[in-house]
């Protein structure tokens, strides 16, 4: 090799194992890219091509965070948390990661009927009175609209795969919905309870039939409410003390401590090919009222906070069956009910070859979906411009963050997965 190709080898090795780190008492890091299967030149490039995008200005950056085996094959954060303030993004920078939240509040459900205090077959008015009797709006030949009664009543099961007909407010009787203060996934700013909230949605129609159709919407923000009765706690009380505390996942909250507000990323919205820092307040595109709001909504559908090695944390202890340091929140049992598709096809909002579990998206067809991966994998993301899967077949997890909405037509999802797996090498 020579002492030159010598010293190359061993600056590429030392330059690999600088973006390898753990992200907590007892995850090891990977000591190189071979010994869980990786090439290192490959995800030096996958994490030069990210921090290209940063500077490109297509987002402004982020945080990705790869495990494989069990342990850290790249935890890497690159661009700027605030790019007015010149400010580097770190790897503990903390995201608004929305419908993230919905896998972490579908496993709550999941172990409240492993506890015996709910069964996902149970209709939601066993828990909220007000769905005893619910309506679907039904759209007439004219763009009117009549209300008519639910054929049946909604299930817990109907909440967690999103068959219950309830949409985000923008369905045929938007009209409603809109003067009932009630559209978007964005709580953060109410000044109410989530139990109030989801109190007055029963009144309002929803858009189908119970189990008619796949329909995404608040499913899992009524799912919190039920969280609270059934488990007699608030819902961040319960998350903390049955989840999160647990898996260690200490910066995972609905709201952040005012003293921290330096670590919450900014929000920028790609418009006309440039980043724009989005208001401070004012809804869903906007800095928003985590940190100095009312902090009175749990949303369980797209209200929490995170990092990059705090959602690892989850999705390894998904990965394995449930359990994590020794501690088990699930049993397989219900992992694998949670991540294999209840929808049989129906879950039109994917993309071909997807279904739709409890609480995740699941690959059914891989050469349907057309993209690199594996069957059974199962993931989701969330509107700021984030994303996570967990592939079983290649023993692996990854969660990439950024705060980007809208996010334009960047195209950094399919250029991570495609590297990514193109580095495997076993």
């Amino acid at each position: 090799m020579g002492i030159r190709g010598w010293l190359r080898s061993l600056l590429l090795v030392a330059a690999t194992a600088a973006c390898f780190s753990a992200w907590g008492e007892g995850w090891p890091a990977a000591s190189a890219p071979g010994e869980v299967g990786f090439n290192g030149a490959r995800l030096q490039a996958l994490q030069a091509r990210l921090e290209q995008y940063a500077r490109d200005g297509k987002i402004s950056g982020g945080v990705v965070m790869i495990a494989r085996h069990g342990k850290v094959v790249m935890h890497h954060a690159f661009g700027e948390r605030d790019r007015e303030a010149h400010s580097q993004m770190t790897t503990d920078s903390v995201f608004r990661i929305a419908s993230q939240t919905k896998a972490i509040i579908s496993t709550g459900i999941m172990m409240l009927q492993e506890q015996g205090k709910l069964v996902i077959g149970d209709p939601v008015a066993n828990y909220l009175p007000e769905f005893a009797q619910t309506t679907v709006a039904v759209k007439r030949d004219d763009g009117s609209y009549d209300v008519v009664k639910a054929n049946r009543q909604i299930t817990v099961h109907d909440l967690l795969t999103h068959s219950s007909g309830i949409s985000y407010g923008s369905g045929i009787a938007a009209d409603r919905w809109e003067a009932a203060g009630i559209q978007g996934w964005y709580f953060a700013d109410r000044n109410e309870p989530i139990r109030e909230t989801v109190r007055k949605m029963a009144a309002l129609p929803f858009d189908a039939q119970p189990g008619e159709k796949w329909i995404y919407g608040y499913n899992i923000d009524i799912l919190g409410a039920i969280i609270e009765v059934a488990s007699g706690q608030p819902l961040d009380r319960f998350l903390r003390e049955n989840i999160l505390d647990p898996l260690g996942m200490n910066s995972t909250q609905f709201y952040l401590p005012r003293e921290q507000r330096d670590r919450l990323a900014v929000v920028y919205s790609a418009r006309d090919g440039k980043l724009e820092r989005t208001a401070d307040k004012g809804g869903m595109v906007s800095q928003g009222s985590y940190v100095d709001g009312p902090r009175k909504s749990f949303s369980g559908g797209a209200g929490l906070l995170s990092t990059a090695g705090d959602y690892a944390r989850f999705l390894q202890m998904m990965l394995n069956g449930g359990e994590l340091d020794g501690k088990r929140l699930l049993s397989a049992n219900s992992v694998h009910l949670m991540t294999v598709d209840h929808m049989k096809g129906e879950a039109t909002f994917i993309q071909p070859g997807v279904g739709f579990g409890l609480g995740f998206s699941v690959v059914t067809d891989l050469g349907a979906r057309g993209i690199p991966g594996s069957l059974g994998e199962f993931a989701w993301g969330g509107a700021y411009h984030s994303t996570y899967w967990v592939d079983p077949v290649e023993d692996m997890l990854v969660v990439y963050l950024t705060q980007t909405l809208p996010a334009g037509d960047v195209d950094d999802f399919a250029r991570l997965r495609a590297m990514l797996y193109g580095a495997l090498t076993d």
